[in-house]
């Protein structure tokens, strides 16, 4: 398995695309309009706030899941016993969220969720007829004004040495929505497992954005397109003193959206937060 880049502007990139995520779980895209000046500001902003006691204002709700999750409270991956080595704050456009930071990432939201239905018109036109005819509804519609679409902003902090044995900053896991979208993080350590258990690095060039299928879309295309493992790994020697900072898009239909005979989005979605042990 090999991950590589597709050209978001090159004729054949859907078709590419939706190959990548077909065969390995991900696909990477280059070129595209999300604007990365903007993500280097809202990193460089962010790491500053996870830097501050101010965080400890927004504390999280149980109920909404919005606000700032400690590294007491981080997940367990599902299968594991260690929490991973990571901080976080969920963004939502009705939840809260520091007036300063606000403004610019409602607007990041706002634009990668218009890129979103994009990518998942992609995947829609190039399934196989029998996958798209047991689609619901068409993909890009499942997430039309979706108020569960979360934008996680994650803080890997430095390691220093005296961490828990056995923990990594995110344990081995699958993500529980439709697509992820990521815009490669200010540091490597992303990797995925590939169908013969081989971890490889994915392309981390700043720039990159870095797409990936979640547990919903696999139910909903009855396992056609795979959740793919993936983790994120501890650095080592020099590295270890340097902080990490991502910013996932997790893209959630709307609650009543029927993923299968078995599964509402809502049904699915709470069954997961109660198996991570956050809800």
């Amino acid at each position: 398995m090999k991950l590589e880049a597709v050209d978001f502007n090159a004729p054949d990139a859907a078709e590419k695309f939706v190959e990548s995520l077909r065969t390995t779980g991900f696909g990477v895209l280059k070129n595209h309009p999300l604007s990365m000046d903007h993500v280097s500001s809202i990193y460089k902003n962010w790491h500053g706030f996870f830097n501050t006691e101010e965080k400890n204002d927004y504390q999280f709700n149980v109920s909404t899941q919005d606000g700032f999750f400690p590294s007491t409270v981080s997940e367990v991956a599902k299968g594991h016993t260690k929490k991973d080595i990571k901080e976080y704050f969920h963004y939502y456009p009705w939840g809260q969220c520091p007036d300063a930071l606000q403004a610019e990432l409602q607007d990041y939201y706002e634009q990668a969720n218009t890129l979103a239905k994009q990518l998942l018109s992609w995947v829609q036109e190039h399934s196989p007829e029998n996958v798209a005819c047991a689609f619901s509804q068409p993909l890009s519609s499942m997430i039309e004004g979706s108020e569960q679409t979360l934008l996680r902003v994650l803080h890997y902090p430095p390691m220093s040495g005296d961490e828990e044995p056995g923990a990594i900053r995110a344990a081995a896991h699958e993500d529980i929505n439709l697509l992820t979208v990521l815009p490669a993080a200010n540091e490597p350590g992303l990797q995925v497992k590939g169908q013969n258990g081989e971890w490889l690095d994915v392309p981390c060039d700043f720039g990159n954005l870095i797409i990936n299928i979640g547990d919903m879309l696999q139910e909903a295309s009855g396992g056609y397109f795979p959740s793919t493992t993936h983790r994120v790994i501890n650095p080592e020697g020099a590295d270890m003193t340097k902080a990490r900072i991502s910013l996932p898009l997790f893209l959630h239909p709307k609650p009543e959206v029927v993923l299968s005979d078995r599964h509402t989005a809502d049904s699915y979605l709470n069954e997961r937060l109660r198996e991570l042990g956050v809800k």
